[in-house]
């Protein structure tokens, strides 16, 4: 279990770096945290582990773009 808890602690590090930078002087830091973390939680139990890193980073951005197309973050969203 322990070493369950520090995978998926790696993968929330990796895709809140990855997502905060792609996302930077667009979306502050602390909701790419948020959203990369609820996202984890949403996915806890429904996916292999292995798929865990992908599926994160995927339902993370997602989720971040439509911040973007809903106008709740800056214009600069450029998808």
């Amino acid at each position: 279990m322990a070493v369950e808890a520090e995978r998926s602690d790696r993968h929330v590090m990796e895709v809140t770096n990855g997502l905060a930078a792609e996302f930077s002087g667009v979306i502050a830091r602390p909701v790419v945290t948020r959203t990369v973390l609820e996202a984890r939680d949403d996915l806890e139990g429904q996916i292999v582990p292995e798929a865990l890193s992908e599926m994160l980073h995927q339902l993370a951005r997602h989720r971040l773009g439509s911040l973007c197309s809903a106008g709740r973050a800056t214009a600069r969203c450029g998808f």
